[in-house]
């Protein structure tokens, strides 16, 4: 690929957020062309035959490698698949874009760093959107400057709608439980905030207040949890599967001359509502609204890696060590100890 070519991609993956992302590759992205996709679902291959006009859609991921039209893949599929998935897609001489987490447990973060070591001119992504977003990126960029002195500690939380259909009890045996589905990406803010330093242990606690098919699975709905890193620096989470109002992701950092806080209203936009009950706003329904900006942006800078021949914005250091929290607020929570990291 040039700097004046198209990256042609393909993708696997296309339920809920892979239909998203398949729409902003297929119309959206400068320098990016949707050619292939991939689903075990028939449905879902009509859909992108249908909706974006990729022709002959495939049912398996080993035909999507196989095609030599495809320069890179975006991989949207559960978390236990992504390590093999993406060691396959380098070894077939791929460029990859994957969602988060990297993977389940830490071994097959290392199996994917070495992996990608060994092919030193193909780009491997994660997905960790937050990054993209043009609030947090503002926020970044004011605490680089010294806006707020110097940054030592972060708040963060993400807190989905309350589902009463079940889907998370029936995504829990394949989620990695709440804090790596859903923490990890208050996990990957704070170490951005404060610097990437070094962690040094790590608690959870969590309870179900209304989702009780999540114990057969050790899982819960809603949980806090506390790491402490190197040189004083600390972060605070709190994930929530049970929110009444909508989806909220609301992050604090705190510095030596101040504080920025970033979503504080998870507002759907800029309308207030007076009446009887008071004044109000909408909130976002689920985290594609609120972020689908910085999934657009997040992919725009996956592809512009490749075009200019640089190390994307994220590394698989920074993926690797979200998860190796995240999988240590995991033990925390199931064992309730404190975990030495």
């Amino acid at each position: 690929m040039t700097a004046s070519s198209s990256l042609r991609v393909g993708i696997a993956g296309l339920g809920r957020l892979g239909k998203r992302h398949a729409r902003n590759l297929a119309q959206r992205v400068p320098g990016a062309r949707l050619v292939a996709a991939c689903s075990p679902v028939a449905e879902e291959r009509e859909w992108a035959k249908s909706a974006l006009g990729v022709e002959a859609p495939h049912a398996h991921y080993r035909d999507l490698l196989a095609r030599s039209d495809v320069d890179a893949v975006f991989l949207v599929t559960p978390t236990a698949l992504h390590p093999q998935q993406i060691v396959e897609a380098l070894q077939a001489g791929k460029h990859v874009f994957c969602e988060k987490p990297l993977a389940l447990d830490l071994d097959d973060c290392r199996r994917v760093e070495a992996e990608a070591a060994r092919h030193p001119k193909l780009k491997v992504m994660i997905g960790y959107g937050r990054r993209f977003d043009p609030s947090y990126a503002d926020a970044y960029a004011k605490v680089r400057s010294g806006a707020i002195g110097t940054a030592f500690l972060v708040r963060s939380q993400n807190l989905d709608m309350n589902d009463p259909s079940g889907f998370f009890v029936r995504f829990a045996p394949t989620s990695g439980g709440i804090f790596l589905d859903c923490s990890v990406h208050d996990i990957d803010l704070a170490r951005w905030f404060l610097g990437s330093p070094k962690p040094l242990r790590a608690f959870a606690a969590g309870t179900i207040a209304l989702h009780e098919g999540l114990r057969e699975f050790g899982d819960v709905d809603n949980g806090i949890a506390t790491c402490e890193f190197e040189g004083g620096k600390l972060a605070c989470f709190y994930a929530s599967r049970t929110m009444a109002h909508g989806h909220e992701s609301a992050t604090e950092v705190f510095g030596t001359h101040g504080r920025l806080w970033i979503g504080a209203n998870p507002r759907l936009n800029r309308v207030e509502i007076s009446d009887a009950h008071g004044v109000r706003n909408e909130c976002t329904p689920t985290f594609y609204e609120r972020f689908e900006e910085a999934f657009l942006r997040e992919t725009i800078e996956f592809v512009q890696a490749v075009a200019e021949d640089r190390a994307p914005a994220l590394t698989l250091r920074d993926a690797t060590e979200a998860t190796r929290i995240g999988i240590a607020l995991r033990e925390s929570l199931s064992s309730r100890r404190i975990v030495e990291l």
